[in-house]
């Protein structure tokens, strides 16, 4: 799978870049942009895909599904999809996110950044 682009979504930044009740389930929010990537996959991207979803805080313990793997971050969600770009290797990857400084981070490590738009309506 090295030349599979690996995409890791920041759950809480896309999560939270509609003002749609998301705050009121944390939890069951971060279910439904999963299953929504699940169905969808990336939109514009062609060929395989393997998505991750990274979870923190009161999302932490969501499930994976097919298509579509949850990490729980232990602490930090920047900092695990900091870890995940790092581990990557020379493998493609496209961070989705908003968050400027972890945009920076990850592009330091050489990763593809785009906004919440690029997986949500």
């Amino acid at each position: 799978m090295s030349d599979v682009l690996l995409v890791v979504v920041d759950a809480a930044n896309v999560v939270g870049s509609v003002p749609d009740g998301w705050w009121r389930d944390r939890r069951g929010a971060a279910e439904r942009l999963r299953d929504r990537l699940a169905a969808d996959g990336v939109p514009g991207r062609d060929g395989p895909v393997e998505i991750v979803l990274v979870v923190e805080g009161a999302a932490r313990g969501v499930e994976s599904v097919p298509g579509v793997r949850v990490e729980s971050a232990a602490g930090s969600g920047d900092d695990r999809m900091v870890e995940l770009v790092a581990e990557a290797g020379e493998r493609p990857v496209l961070v989705v996110t908003a968050d400027r400084e972890l945009r920076r981070r990850v592009g330091e490590l050489g990763a593809e950044v785009a906004g919440p738009r690029t997986v949500r309506p």
